[in-house]
């Protein structure tokens, strides 16, 4: 199913944009060596609510996991790069931590992800991969608009991400998103230009660049959902909601101190 927003849905996308960004900022700025993924998750939980927002996680039960998440935010620590189930695990400094998060509020869906290093230690190939997928997630931004095609989005995406030195997986990607987290049309971090969905003023799209340091190929934990590299080397996720406009793109889930004045 693909949906095109209606004005007043455009408007609640933007509310739960700048919920889900403000969130994972917060989140950010609380994750510190020695904070617990279980205690980011609490975090979380406790923001969505008293936001009036509701999980688009805890409950959520696809093909490709063991049952419900029963988690309220993706929390994925160095090899493991997406859909990283909360545990007890306190960070250690230099870990590189990448949060994903969805919610939906006026009936309306924002997903986003960050990837940071916590603490002091700056691993120079961890702020490598996480500025790779920041200007792969950049270079797909700026090929949407009305009338651009999805593979155009793929292309731009992929074509930072290879010329980074990383293997491209294209197996999990972007997605539509509305009413509901997972929509199509699917987004992959790779793809030929001019091929695809044309793109429409009132589509959302949730773009997200993932990569992993040396290889394509992902495992899935014992937990039955996270998702590691199979190599065991390290990876790193960014991710924005974005609304096509007549203009171009428009990101919802900028943080409060990035975001255009009114």
């Amino acid at each position: 199913m693909i949906e095109i927003m209606n004005p007043t849905q455009l408007l609640r996308a933007k509310d739960t944009g700048a919920l889900v960004a403000d969130i994972l900022q917060t989140l950010q700025q609380r994750s510190t060596v020695g904070t617990n993924l279980l205690d980011i998750d609490r975090w979380a939980h406790t923001m969505i609510v008293e936001a009036g927002a509701l999980s688009c996680y805890v409950d959520y039960a696809p093909s490709f996991g063991r049952g419900p998440f029963g988690h309220y935010i993706c929390t994925s620590v160095n090899d493991a790069v997406l859909h990283g189930r909360p545990h007890d695990y306190p960070l250690a400094d230099g870990d590189l931590l990448s949060l994903d998060l969805a919610v939906s509020l006026g009936g309306v869906v924002a997903d986003s992800a960050i990837s940071f290093v916590v603490g002091e230690a700056r691993p120079a190939e961890s702020l490598a991969m996480i500025d790779a997928t920041e200007r792969a997630l950049r270079a797909g931004i700026a090929a949407a608009g009305p009338g651009a095609r999805i593979g155009d989005i793929s292309h731009a995406i992929g074509t930072v991400l290879t010329a980074a030195g990383y293997p491209v997986n294209t197996e999990f990607g972007g997605h539509g998103v509305g009413t509901t987290m997972h929509q199509d049309p699917h987004v992959s971090n790779t793809g030929r230009p001019g091929r695809g969905y044309t793109l429409r003023p009132g589509l959302l799209l949730a773009l997200e660049p993932w990569v992993m340091a040396d290889t394509a190929k992902l495992v899935t934990d014992a937990d039955g959902w996270t998702l590691r590299s199979a190599t065991g080397c390290r990876t790193a996720h960014s991710e924005h909601t974005i609304a096509i406009t007549t203009d171009g793109a428009e990101i919802l889930t900028l943080p409060s101190h990035a975001r255009p004045a009114a």
